[in-house]
């Protein structure tokens, strides 16, 4: 039989991130030809009598079901999933609509009442008010850990502990947690361990290899890259995955098929993208770290990193997130938001463009950590009384130094 010249080649089981990236789970468009994925924004697909159900609580495998209705699945969301999944090495993937609703579906449907929640205590502000100010209310007991301690992590162990959930490097200091060694500990304690990825990024870490049940990503930072888009995403085993699946359904959470389309756009060119934004990061780290006015800087790229040889063993790349600290931040950040000419002062990161942000110690201690005065010390020892998160973007890496250096030094 001739092959349809328009049917994609099967991708043999050799083929390599940067080429899973492209051309994972494409689909050849049946009637433009087009290679390009498409996008359907159609809320409703035709249904075949007898195919598919009419309540959600009818469902076997949404994912394996016929496309019905967008809240449920859509075609180019699911294509995102594919992608995603076969870049982490996982069974399968499940896309929300942002990064903060991918956390919320895991701790919602790993997690009841009576059950006890092991999360770093160094971590992404949604994740750690979540845990902080909605689990209890649920019944579900909260233990923030400084993972980056394995002793801490097997101290902290109850007989109902159900899940460990790290992040690595953790935002904003850039502390990282040994993953592998997370995952023993856990695992034989009969707990599940997931793992925020996002500002390292399946070209930097796959966790899913080193023993992780679940890796999440904000798709609306590095993946996407474009700032234009929110997203969220969890890949792992097929099972869990189902089970997340079952009840994402009723929590709303589903991704526009816009913002999916945007971020498969974006993953065509992570792998060059990622690659770029580490070698620029690594020079506006060394600079900074020179820099008169800069107290400390924190690179898992630089040697003086003190996790920097868990950096070179964990980490393909060492990202493109850089944390410094100065004299009187709060006085520099109104200098550098009035001085910097190229890098943008704003929240968010991961974008093509340059972003920083002053993260003040106090008001992160009084509005999103709940930390032991044990904790509060380590937190301080890499970010003092507050410091900059530096996004490093697609801008040349002189014309960054340059204004860093101009706005520092005035």
């Amino acid at each position: 039989m001739t092959k349809d010249p328009f049917t994609p080649p099967r991708l043999p089981a050799t083929a390599r991130p940067e080429t899973l990236a492209l051309d994972a789970g494409l689909q050849i468009d049946p009637v433009t030809r087009a290679i390009q994925p498409g996008i359907s924004m159609s809320v409703n697909n035709l249904v075949i009598p007898g195919e598919g159900a009419f309540s959600a609580a009818e469902l076997g495998d949404i994912a394996q079901e016929p496309f019905t209705y967008a809240r449920w699945l859509n075609p180019t969301t699911r294509a995102l999933e594919t992608r995603l999944a076969a870049l982490e090495g996982a069974e399968d993937a499940l896309a929300s609509a942002t990064g903060l609703a991918a956390i919320a579906g895991v701790f919602l449907s790993l997690l009841k009442q009576g059950d006890h929640l092991i999360i770093s205590d160094v971590t992404y502000a949604g994740a750690a008010e979540l845990a902080r100010t909605v689990l209890p209310d649920l019944g579900i007991e909260v233990t923030p850990v400084n993972l980056s301690r394995p002793g801490a992590l097997q101290a902290a162990l109850r007989p109902n502990t159900r899940l460990v959930h790290c992040e690595s490097p953790a935002n904003p200091i850039l502390r990282l947690t040994d993953l592998a060694e997370v995952a023993r500990i856990a695992h034989a304690h009969g707990a599940l361990v997931s793992v925020d990825s996002t500002l390292a990024t399946p070209v930097a870490t796959r966790p899913l290899t080193l023993g992780v049940d679940l890796v999440i990503h904000s798709l609306t930072k590095f993946i996407n890259g474009h700032g234009d888009a929110l997203g969220g995403i969890v890949a792992g085993r097929r099972d869990l995955i189902a089970r997340l699946r079952a009840r994402a359904v009723y929590l709303g959470a589903a991704m526009p098929a816009m913002n999916a389309w945007l971020i498969l756009r974006g993953i065509d060119t992570l792998f060059p993208r990622m690659r770029q934004i580490a070698e620029s990061a690594a020079r506006v780290a060394a600079f900074l770290e020179t820099h008169p006015k800069v107290i400390r800087a924190l690179y898992p790229g630089l040697p003086s990193h003190p996790q920097h040889d868990l950096a070179k063993a964990q980490m393909a790349i060492p990202g493109g997130m850089i944390f410094f600290r100065t004299a009187d931040p709060q006085a520099m950040a109104r200098s550098l938001a009035a001085r910097l000419q190229i890098i943008h002062s704003a929240f968010s990161l991961g974008h093509q463009r340059s972003i920083v942000t002053l993260l003040d110690t106090a008001e992160m201690m009084r509005g999103t950590y709940a930390l032991t005065p044990e904790q509060e010390a380590e937190y301080r020892a890499y970010a003092g009384d507050g410091g900059f998160r530096l996004s490093i973007g697609l801008e040349s890496p002189d014309d960054l130094i340059a204004d860093l250096d101009q706005a520092l030094s005035a």
